[in-house]
């Protein structure tokens, strides 16, 4: 089957699920991923049960947390 992964179509075998594609795509640090399949986000806790269909799309999301340092410069 054929999916869209990060902007990219790829031929992935079928039956393949949110967390096989993870490790196939060699995504950097799993633990903070998360997943979009058609523009909906993938519960962390279905990754191994959600099982990817020809055509979908696929993006690979990190969340950055960051903020202003503060303090008075000279």
């Amino acid at each position: 089957m054929k999916l869209t992964i990060a902007g990219e179509v790829k031929e992935i075998k079928d039956g393949t699920t949110v967390s096989e594609l993870i490790v196939s795509e060699n995504v950097e640090t799993p633990e903070y991923v998360s997943v979009s399949v058609n523009e909906e986000f993938i519960g962390r806790d279905t990754f191994d049960t959600t099982v990817l269909q020809d055509g979908d799309v696929v993006e690979f999301l990190y969340f950055m947390g960051g903020g202003q340092q503060s303090g008075i410069y000279e």
